[in-house]
């Protein structure tokens, strides 16, 4: 049981900074979106760089607010139909659909790898005129899948507690 603690608090702790970060990107992408714009139209002189940054950017706050929004249960669901289930049966339906966002994260993580070790095998960059390195990114989206993964788990481990329950309940973040 006490793993099962740490492993929740290390996966929460985790979602948070990630969350930190996405925000951070988000501001990161409004300035030099700005910036773009105001440097092409005002000043006549395109920016060779900012576009392909923003464009990381704007993965990179996928892969962050991924696992955040999870965990915040901010995620879309059909509410006109689940909200007014009982706790069981929502944790029974989550349960069962649960075996497609396994199989969807599997897969992700899988092609992601090989994704990423072709990218830094190549020293993938942009084919632009500042060549900026393409591989972090790849590899930043299998682990982001990882994180996801775990997140899921752990609500997959709640939803069986909450299902045969146990007599420890925890609330879901979406409840």
């Amino acid at each position: 049981m006490m793993i099962l603690k740490g492993f929740s608090k290390f996966i929460d702790v985790s979602a948070e900074i990630l969350g930190i970060i996405g925000s951070l990107l988000v501001l990161y992408c409004m300035f030099f979106g700005v910036a773009d714009v105001f440097m092409r139209y005002a000043l006549n002189s395109a920016s060779q760089w900012i576009s392909v940054s923003t464009q990381a950017a704007m993965v990179l706050i996928a892969c962050a607010g991924g696992i955040y929004s999870l965990k915040h249960g901010a995620f879309i669901k059909l509410d006109i139909f689940y909200a007014k289930w009982s706790r069981r049966k929502r944790a029974f339906f989550d349960i069962l659909t649960s075996i497609y966002t396994f199989l969807f994260l599997g897969v992700l993580i899988w092609k992601g790898i090989q994704a990423a070790q072709l990218s830094i095998m190549l020293n993938q960059v942009t084919p632009t005129a500042i060549p900026i390195p393409i591989y972090p990114i790849k590899t930043i989206i299998p682990i982001a899948a990882t994180f996801v993964l775990l997140m899921v788990v752990k609500h997959f481990i709640n939803d069986l507690k909450t299902l045969f329950g146990d007599k420890h309940k925890q609330p879901r973040p979406d409840e």
